[in-house]
């Protein structure tokens, strides 16, 4: 299986849509920040138009997205925010939003409310042989939750999450600047970066190998 993830959009839809056509793929991972606070009808009308060039696409939203894009993107059949969905022997679930913070952005939500998300999407698909864990924030204390002030802002959350339970790889955003790859226990974790700035990952799992590859595209 080969996945293309992209998270931290924020509105830039051309350049996603060069990178989706010009890659090759099994599965589509969103992983938030769709929008700035965008309109309904964009993220509809996005997220339907780019089905359309893959086999399948999962999505969750991200803190400057809103709680409304989290009953749509259900609604149109791609959430896993607290849903599980197994594709071979692949399951996808994870956690939209981002934990409360002083920005107070439009989406942030409790660390508790995040792990019972996390349990509610795993239930759903423990029986896979792989699991891929969707947040759109990084877990606290790994390279990947890093700001430009040098301290860590991720999600305890989804670190106490991958420490207590089997994950293979756990895709996430949310802080640009930490865009990376780094590994806690046996998990692999993948920050894809801001597709708006044409940042994404590919996850593949061949002969049992799970390789995580970011990339930058060109503009």
């Amino acid at each position: 299986m080969r996945i293309l993830a992209f998270t931290d959009i924020h509105s830039a839809y051309d350049k996603v849509e060069n990178i989706i056509k010009s890659e090759k793929f099994d599965v589509l991972i969103i992983g938030g920040d769709i929008t700035n606070v965008g309109k309904m009808d964009e993220v509809k009308n996005k997220l339907n138009h780019w089905k359309k060039l893959t086999n399948h696409l999962l999505a969750v939203v991200g803190n400057m997205d809103l709680p409304q894009h989290d009953d749509l993107i259900l609604e149109l059949g791609y959430s896993i925010n607290g849903r599980g969905v197994i594709l071979d022997d692949v399951g996808f679930f994870g956690c939209s939003a981002a934990p409360i913070s002083p920005l107070r952005t439009p989406y942030e939500i409790s660390e508790n409310k995040i792990s019972e998300i996390l349990q509610k999407g795993y239930q759903q698909v423990k029986a896979a042989k792989y699991k891929i864990l969707v947040s759109h924030a990084p877990p606290y204390g790994t390279k990947l939750d890093i700001v430009h002030s040098g301290i860590h802002v991720g999600s305890t959350a989804v670190r106490e999450f991958i420490e207590n339970y089997k994950v293979d790889v756990v895709i996430c955003g949310h802080i640009h600047e930490s865009r990376g790859i780094d590994q806690l226990n046996d998990t692999k974790i993948v920050n894809c970066g801001s597709a708006a700035k044409m940042q994404y990952a590919i996850i593949e799992i061949v002969d049992e190998q799970i390789n995580i590859t970011t990339y930058i595209g060109k503009i």
